[in-house]
């Protein structure tokens, strides 16, 4: 039996890009906004910061959560599901390890980059088909967190770890997301233009 899902009838399609428009849309102004809250408050790790450190994985999990609700059985919500629990997992971590300074911070923030990445991509290429924008903001952003992650772990292991890196890397992934949403939604429009 294949394993490639069917190709949703138009009235599942529109709902699906809807729904992930507002998804996105709203996960990538948290992201921002949440860099520009981290920017100024991880200076020192102190409790606010290691707040927002707990924060921001956890704005992932809800996200994957949501996510997870709309998708149909498959493989696809099995790898949403995965990564919903890996934020949370990271979420935990963050909390345990912010006491602990910033290069365990930042190597349980680098392997989360790492695999939750790979999540994305996996996902943005279930999701390759024209109705849903192609996915390609999804695609580059978690080919990037991917990488990314890998460097943190590096840095985190080098003399001079810094959490500077976080904020960039959220409002990279922020307007990736926006992005997305974007895209969504100039292909609604272009699809509403036809029927037109």
């Amino acid at each position: 039996m294949s394993t490639q899902t069917a190709t949703p009838t138009a009235p599942a399609a529109t709902g699906e890009r809807s729904s992930l428009l507002r998804l996105y849309l709203g996960r990538g102004v948290l992201a921002v906004a949440w860099a520009l809250a981290f920017a100024g408050a991880h200076e020192d790790l102190n409790a606010l910061a290691i707040t927002l450190l707990v924060v921001y994985p956890l704005i992932d999990a809800v996200s994957s959560v949501i996510d997870y609700r709309a998708l149909p059985d498959g493989s696809e919500r099995q790898v949403t599901a995965f990564n919903g629990l890996l934020s949370t997992l990271a979420a935990i971590a963050l909390a345990l390890t912010g006491a602990g300074g910033v290069a365990p911070v930042l190597h349980v923030f680098g392997a989360w980059a790492v695999i939750s990445g790979a999540a994305q991509v996996i996902v943005g290429l279930r999701r390759r088909g024209p109705e849903l924008g192609k996915q390609w903001p999804m695609l580059i952003a978690g080919g990037l967190s991917f990488l990314v992650g890998i460097f943190y772990n590096i840095q985190a292991a080098g003399d001079n770890p810094s959490l500077d890196v976080l904020s960039v890397y959220a409002t990279g992934g922020g307007v990736f997301f926006i992005a997305q949403a974007a895209l969504l939604g100039w292909k609604s429009r272009q699809l509403r233009t036809r029927t037109v």
